[in-house]
């Protein structure tokens, strides 16, 4: 079965840190970019960050930009997503997906189409 799976989420205080795994099963995830993207109550999903298939070219929301960073460890199949200094407004359901275009602004061309997600909750 084709699928990506997130992991990591939880619940961590402001300020606190959480790296967020993206694992695909089923396929190889090396050929393609992969952007992590998130939906907070109420609110539509938004763009977070994307990283191309080589990792030399990546895209990061202003909201998270010099807090976040995505990874890529091909050999393990797996994206990743380190969050530190998070803030109450990033609690959200966080996805992954693939059909994402890194030189367009981490734009998502896909079917609509996603996981269960994981869910970050930052809170006091």
């Amino acid at each position: 079965q084709v699928q990506l799976v997130e992991s990591g989420g939880g619940l961590v205080q402001p300020g606190g840190s959480l790296r967020l795994s993206c694992a695909a099963s089923g396929f190889t995830l090396e050929n393609y970019a992969i952007g992590w993207f998130r939906q907070a109550p109420g609110k539509e999903r938004e763009r977070v960050s994307c990283i191309n298939s080589s990792g030399g070219s990546t895209y990061y929301a202003d909201s998270v930009k010099g807090r976040f960073t995505i990874s890529r460890d091909n050999a393990k199949n797996t994206v990743y997503l380190q969050m530190n200094s998070l803030k109450p407004e990033d609690t959200a359901v966080y996805y992954c997906a693939t059909d994402v275009s890194v030189v367009a602004g981490c734009v998502y061309y896909g079917m609509d189409s996603w996981g269960k997600g994981t869910l970050v909750t930052v809170s006091s």
